[in-house]
């Protein structure tokens, strides 16, 4: 790593003291489904004391105390119970500790100790994910056979430690990485695991944020194919899902609106929105992230008109006004992006705004749903001309739609 390996062996073994000291004083009751292997007994291997004789142990022990510091860390933005129970002072002092060494072995902050690390950390992560995965090309490998062949702790506290190392490099470094890094990105999406596959979306979406498609499309197939099967993803996660399918698909795709990984991505989205229409957090993460792609595939959006409006014409009445401004927000966008051509749906979407307009004076957003509603009726007017009038026709009178007629 450098010159002074033996040094920076010493100085970890100086600072992570007090953390080690601290972890002896937190409870910590391990899960009864552990395996045997705990957080707290995987913190006490990494963070080893003793000092080493040879440059290949000490290097070991870096890297050890490295990983020690980055599940730390991690555990910050952690809620499940392999993590939680760690104290944020333990966190904020792991945190200043890779600020300390980082700064005086390296001349980047986090970054340059990141990158050096990452040939030797990654390949042992990745492993540490596969040990207690499935194996799909054998069917008697079940769910039970894969977590008893490892405790499926180790792959969760590995899934945290990869998203951390991940997120501590940025372009243009981390697209020079792409073949260390996104075999164990996969491997984190492949398990049965939420928590491990979450962990392993947030690297994919951080990927997304920093790489180019150039340097990413060796994987491009396998990657848009694990984000498509993993649409059906636990609720916990299934915004992670959107995002990350959304983000790496206009990455991969953006110069070809017809392309057939747009089409799939869709009609999994909203095959699978279609039999939960009623699930809440599934609409909102969706409806909060979806709009990129709808930009990205232009009038291909057409064809996806006999799924998306049934949709909205549903969640447009949902009960919380989350998702009835976001409804109407991706309306807007989708009227801009089409001008709604060639579509039945122009009298029964006027028959839905008018409607929400008069159920919006019993909500709390009242005043920004009815200024959404006014600027679709306005876009509609702009787009569909004599079409829209006919339909608007038989709520010219209508009283409690009075203040819409000046517009």
């Amino acid at each position: 790593m450098s010159d002074s390996l033996s040094a920076l062996h010493l100085r970890l073994i100086q600072l992570t003291k007090p953390i080690l000291e601290s972890l002896n004083e937190t409870n910590y009751k391990p899960p009864e489904d552990g395996g045997g292997a705990t957080t707290k007994s995987i913190l006490y291997s990494l963070l080893d004391t003793v000092t080493k004789t040879t440059s290949e142990e000490e290097r070991n022990a870096v890297k050890d105390s490295t990983l020690a510091l980055a599940l730390l860390i991690s555990s910050r933005n952690s809620t499940h119970d392999s993590l939680s129970w760690i104290p944020e002072r333990v966190s904020v002092a792991a945190e200043s500790t890779f600020r300390v060494i980082a700064g005086e072995y390296f001349s980047v902050w986090k970054e340059d100790l990141v990158v050096e690390l990452l040939p030797e950390t990654v390949p042992y992560l990745k492993e540490k994910i596969k040990e207690s995965s499935i194996d799909k090309e054998n069917e008697s490998d079940e769910f039970s056979a894969g977590s008893a062949r490892a405790p499926v702790v180790h792959a969760i506290l590995a899934a945290y430690q990869f998203r951390w190392f991940v997120t501590q490099v940025e372009s243009p470094r981390l697209g020079e990485l792409c073949k260390l890094v996104i075999p164990c990105a996969l491997t984190a999406l492949d398990h049965w695991s939420p928590e491990v596959k979450g962990q392993g979306m947030v690297a994919f979406i951080h990927l997304a944020k920093n790489v180019s498609a150039a340097e990413i499309g060796l994987y491009e197939d396998v990657i848009l194919d694990v984000c498509c099967q993993n649409i059906p993803s636990a609720d916990e996660i299934w915004e992670l899902v959107v995002e990350m399918s959304v983000l790496l698909v206009i990455c991969m795709q953006r110069s070809n609106s017809r392309s057939s990984w747009f089409e799939r991505m869709l009609n999994e989205m909203l095959s699978h929105l279609e039999r939960q229409p009623r699930n809440k957090d599934r609409r909102i993460a969706w409806l909060r992230f979806i709009e990129p792609l709808f930009n990205a595939v232009g009038l291909v959006l057409l064809a996806h008109f006999r799924c998306i409006f049934p949709l909205f014409f549903q969640w447009m009445h949902a009960d919380d006004d989350e998702t009835v401004l976001l409804v109407l927000k991706r309306l807007q966008a989708v009227i801009k992006i089409t001008w709604i051509r060639n579509t039945p749906y122009i009298e029964r979407l006027v028959d839905e705004l008018t409607k929400l307009y008069k159920e919006a004076a019993l909500r709390k957003g009242r005043e920004e749903i009815r200024t959404d509603i006014l600027q679709i009726l306005v876009l509609l007017q702009q787009c569909k001309g004599m079409q829209f009038e006919a339909a608007w026709d038989k709520y010219r009178d209508d009283p409690n739609l009075s203040s819409l007629g000046p517009f």
